[in-house]
């Protein structure tokens, strides 16, 4: 995975190269700070769980927006600057070009995440917080954003331009966001179907509240491993055309 290592290193420094890098991320932190001290510290009489709690809540929808932004241009990108022809030329493997970009842009993600830190830490002027509360939130949006941008990174893949790609990702996400209203007004088994594959509702909440489950940290790892999976399939058919 040397090939990898190197491509995500050039697209994590890309980010930070390119004036595209700093607009995105202060985007994301300025929509952050004001979602924050509005909506999550707006009443005083909150406990601070809840305070922590709805900053979470907030933060998970900009994380899942900016991924989307993020991974428009993972291939889209190359395939408009021509630049694509000459990696898939090159004695790099289709899953290691995918991955590598991934991880390039999942660093440059994680990296605007963490940067939020003291906006939580505010909330020790006038109370007090969990320490596993405020990292189990964290690993929560970490693995969100991680999930919506390997579903990026497949439509980024079959997008033959960066707005074909994001458009064609947010109604990939979309679906699953709204897979909670469907299991809303159907029966079983079908209800709890959807209750499993919604992006939000089961999975990312208990991390909002501090706790921890198995089954959500395996559902967004295998999301990532089969969004990642299905891009590398559309970059080696297109290899064949």
């Amino acid at each position: 995975m040397k090939n990898a290592k190197l491509i995500a290193m050039r697209e994590l420094g890309a980010y930070f190269r390119s004036m595209s890098g700093y607009i995105v991320a202060g985007i994301f932190l300025l929509a952050v700070g004001i979602l924050f001290h509005a909506m999550a510290m707006g009443d005083s009489e909150r406990r601070s769980a809840e305070v922590l709690y709805n900053f979470f809540f907030f933060t998970s929808g900009a994380t899942m927006i900016c991924s989307l932004v993020l991974s428009m241009r993972l291939l889209a990108e190359e395939k408009q600057t021509g630049t694509l022809v000459l990696l898939a030329s090159s004695p790099i493997r289709d899953r290691e070009i995918i991955i590598g970009k991934y991880l390039g842009a999942l660093a440059f993600l994680w990296v605007m995440i963490l940067a939020t830190l003291y906006l939580p830490l505010m909330i020790l002027v006038n109370g007090k917080i969990s320490w596993g509360h405020l990292a189990s939130g964290y690993l929560g949006l970490m693995l969100l954003g991680g999930s919506t941008l390997a579903i990026g990174t497949f439509g980024s893949a079959i997008g033959k331009n960066q707005v074909l790609a994001i458009i064609i990702s947010a109604v990939l996400v979309s679906v699953l966001l709204m897979a909670w209203m469907l299991a809303r007004v159907t029966e079983r088994p079908f209800n709890e179907f959807f209750i499993s594959i919604a992006l939000f509702h089961r999975h990312f909440t208990p991390f909002g509240r501090g706790v921890i489950h198995l089954r959500d940290i395996v559902y967004y790892l295998g999301l990532i491993y089969f969004s990642l999976f299905a891009a590398t399939r559309v970059l080696e058919a297109r290899r064949w055309r």
